[in-house]
């Protein structure tokens, strides 16, 4: 029985590790992610500088899910990159944005400047930040940003994308996507703008309120999302599922779907990083139901009904 599984080359003991924004914004929160189960860390999305985020309170989660508008907190590339040179690996994970075009290819051009030869997830769907439209749902925005970017980062880049909802969407996006020597496509970031009541007052203080859902609330769509472009993309774009994981079988549903490895963020937050020993666990259990010895036994096999 073994959950390894491979993205870019780069080999991995587990499908499963954090999802940026959650436990991963310091140097100790990402040391205690790779000193648990998880297969590999990626970092807080970082930004050309440090950013201190929206005012507090901007997470709230509860059994349904959680909400947020945190609003890109993050210490700076140059942090994450004096740290991941320390490590010296090339199987972690760099998340990187801008708040503009061109901040995104300043950033990208420190990160292929740099001695940091990991992945790279290229967030293009932060729903918190304010005055600040999400980029991948202006798919020619996305297209123009992504012919810059491989004009000059030859290092192994993925994309982090909001959750679609209507089926040309996916058309559309993974015919742009397809273009491009994509290592692998991040499904999904969290429903952007979702509204949460605590008594008579919103949950969270930024923006009136609104905020990206999060947790088992969007498991549905991050599943629907993630079959949806395994379906589309290229064989050679791997995908990362993303959304709803708080079980094992949460996992093997994303895997089903087609997902290579699976990210965790609102049930990581609620429980901390040792959530990893009990989610490999919980997924080597539901694999030895189905009779399945290894993720690629029955990755993208979901099965539709007859008739």
């Amino acid at each position: 029985m073994t959950l390894t599984t491979q993205i870019a080359n780069q080999h991995f003991k587990s499908c499963l590790m954090n999802a940026a924004g959650v436990h991963c914004q310091t140097r100790e929160e990402l040391n205690e992610i790779l000193d648990s189960q998880a297969a590999t860390f990626v970092t807080k999305t970082a930004t050309s500088q440090a950013r201190k985020g929206n005012p507090e309170p901007r997470y709230v989660g509860n059994l349904h899910g959680s909400i947020n508008s945190m609003g890109l907190p993050n210490l700076g590339i140059d942090y994450y990159l004096d740290y991941l040179s320390e490590l010296d690996r090339s199987d972690l994970f760099l998340s990187v944005t801008g708040l503009s075009k061109e901040e995104i290819y300043q950033v990208l051009h420190k990160v292929q400047d740099a001695s940091f030869n990991g992945l790279i997830e290229l967030n293009l769907s932060c729903p918190n930040v304010v005055g600040k439209p999400q980029t991948a749902y202006d798919f020619e925005l996305m297209h123009e940003i992504l012919i810059e970017v491989f004009s000059f980062v030859n290092k192994p880049l993925g994309v982090k994308l909001p959750p679609y909802f209507d089926l040309v969407h996916f058309d559309q996006v993974a015919a742009i996507l397809n273009q491009f020597p994509l290592s692998f496509v991040n499904s999904v970031n969290s429903i952007g703008n979702g509204l949460w009541i605590q008594d008579q007052t919103v949950a969270i203080k930024p923006k009136q309120g609104f905020g990206g859902i999060g947790g088992a609330a969007i498991k549905a769509t991050a599943l629907a999302n993630v079959h949806a472009f395994y379906q589309r993309l290229n064989d050679s774009i791997a995908i990362i599922g993303t959304g709803g994981v708080a079980s094992g079988r949460d996992a093997f549903e994303h895997i089903l779907c087609g997902a290579s490895m699976v990210q965790v963020g609102t049930a990581l937050m609620e429980e901390g990083p040792q959530i990893f020993e009990r989610l490999n666990q919980e997924l080597k259990a539901e694999m030895t139901s189905y009779g399945y010895q290894k993720i690629e036994d029955y990755r993208g096999k979901l099965q539709y009904m007859e008739g």
